[in-house]
C-alpha cells in the first residue's frame, strides 16, 4: 500500500484537493482548539486547515510523497504542523494526549483495523472527541456505478455504524449516521457515494 500511495501522491495535482473535508471543517468549527491527531493524513489538506485555525496538529502517514505535498501546502498557507512518516506502531504518541482525533477516510487493512481503532481510543483524553468520515460498506454498490467516487474495493476496509459502536464502546455518540453524499474532492473523490459520519465523545 505504501507504494500505491507514494505513486498517487507523486503527481503534481493534489489527489483529494487542497481544501479540508467539509464534514471535518464544519465539525471542527464547533470544538475548542486543542491537540489534534490526524492519522492517514495524506497530502495535508485537513492538517493545514486545522493549523490555520489554532489547533496543535500531529499527523502521520506511510507516504513520503504525502508528507512532501503536505509540507508544500503548509508553507503556501503560512503554517506548520508535526507530520511524521510511518505506521501507527512506530509513532511516539502518549496515551491520553489528544483532545480530538480526526479519522477522515482513514481506511486501514482488515488485519490491523480493530487494533488501530482501539489504539486511537487510548490516545484520546477523557472528554475528547473523534471526528470520523469514511466510506460505508454500502459504498461498493456506488463504486460499481461511479468509479470516480473512490474508496476501497475490499469490504473489510469499509465501515458500518455497528462496527464503530463496537470499536468505541465507552463513547457518547453525538452523531452516528450513514449518509449519501456528493463529494467534490480533488481527482479521486468525485460524485455520489455512501459514507459513515460520526462525532463521538469519550466518557470521562
Amino acid at each position: 500500500m505504501k507504494q500505491f500511495w507514494n505513486e498517487r501522491y507523486a503527481q503534481e495535482a493534489y489527489a483529494y484537493g487542497t481544501e479540508p473535508n467539509a464534514f471535518f471543517k464544519n465539525t471542527l468549527g464547533k470544538l475548542s482548539p486543542g491537540k489534534l491527531l490526524l492519522p492517514a493524513e495524506g497530502e495535508g489538506r485537513n492538517g493545514v486547515y486545522a493549523a490555520m485555525h489554532g489547533w496543535e496538529v500531529s499527523a502521520f502517514d506511510q507516504s513520503e510523497e504525502g508528507k512532501r505535498k503536505a509540507d508544500m501546502l503548509a508553507e503556501n498557507r503560512g503554517v506548520r504542523f508535526d507530520y511524521k512518516v510511518g505506521i501507527l506502531e512506530d509513532m511516539p504518541f502518549e496515551s491520553g494526549y489528544f483532545d480530538v482525533i480526526g479519522l477522515i477516510y482513514a481506511h486501514f487493512p482488515a488485519e490491523v483495523k480493530e487494533a488501530y481503532h482501539r489504539a486511537f481510543n487510548s490516545l484520546l483524553k477523557p472528554g475528547g472527541y473523534i471526528v470520523f468520515e469514511a466510506f460505508s460498506k454500502g459504498n461498493l454498490e456506488y463504486l460499481r456505478e461511479n468509479p470516480a467516487i473512490g474508496g476501497p474495493r475490499d469490504a473489510a476496509m469499509l465501515f458500518s455504524k455497528e462496527e464503530l459502536q463496537h470499536y468505541f464502546p465507552d463513547y457518547e455518540f453525538e452523531l452516528l449516521s450513514e449518509d449519501e453524499v456528493f463529494l467534490h474532492e480533488g481527482l479521486f473523490h468525485q460524485g455520489k457515494g455512501l459514507v459513515i459520519r460520526m462525532l463521538a465523545r469519550k466518557k470521562s
